[in-house]
């Protein structure tokens, strides 16, 4: 015996999700407000993606691939001060969209009470993944002479992090995106070389 056909586009309803959990953090989203902005019924939402946690998941899944691509795409670029200046950039064009100020990796999980400790790890583990391939790619460049002799690649990738979730944090506060891109711009004048 098979169960109804979906009447709805899963890819579509997570891209809903991904929206309403950005704007309003894990703990913030009820599921009823998942499942009016997804356009179906909460046994439909458990039967596509599982409890809230897993979906939860599975957006975080959807940012990164996302609106969040441009931190993948700044690793790629050919040089250190590249990376930088991409994922700076990339940052504040993210951080500042209409659809939720902010980061979903930043604000969604990290005010969560003691129920949601699988969802705050979660997006603490991608943080530190984000942040080891920061060190990873800026130990490259030392190898190669990009940085002065001594340069400790792990402490540039922990600062260029910090920096990138400090702006997600101000524009939260509702700081303008051109105030963002000078901050932006302050960092990269200041970039070893």
């Amino acid at each position: 015996m098979t169960g109804r056909p979906r009447t709805f586009d899963l890819d579509e309803a997570l891209e809903r999700a991904m929206r309403v959990f950005w704007r309003h953090g894990y703990e913030g989203t009820a599921l009823s407000d998942l499942t009016a902005a997804m356009g179906i019924n909460r046994p439909s939402l458990y039967a596509a993606y599982g409890n809230k946690e897993a979906l939860f998941r599975q957006c975080l899944d959807r940012y990164h691939r996302g609106p969040a691509r441009h931190v993948r795409e700044a690793l790629a670029a050919p040089t250190a001060r590249g990376v930088a200046e991409r994922l700076l950039r990339g940052t504040v064009e993210v951080v500042t969209r209409e659809e939720g100020p902010g980061c979903l990796l930043v604000h969604g999980a990290l005010a969560t009470g003691p129920g949601a400790e699988g969802v705050r790890a979660e997006s603490a583990a991608r943080r530190a993944a984000h942040r080891e391939a920061l060190r990873a790619r800026f130990e490259l460049a030392v190898r190669v002479g990009e940085f002065p002799p001594g340069t400790d690649a792990a402490v540039l990738a922990d600062h260029l992090a910090t920096l990138t979730y400090g702006l997600a944090v101000q524009a939260t506060e509702g700081l303008p995106p051109a105030h963002l891109h000078r901050i932006a711009a302050h960092a990269l004048a200041h970039w070893p070389h």
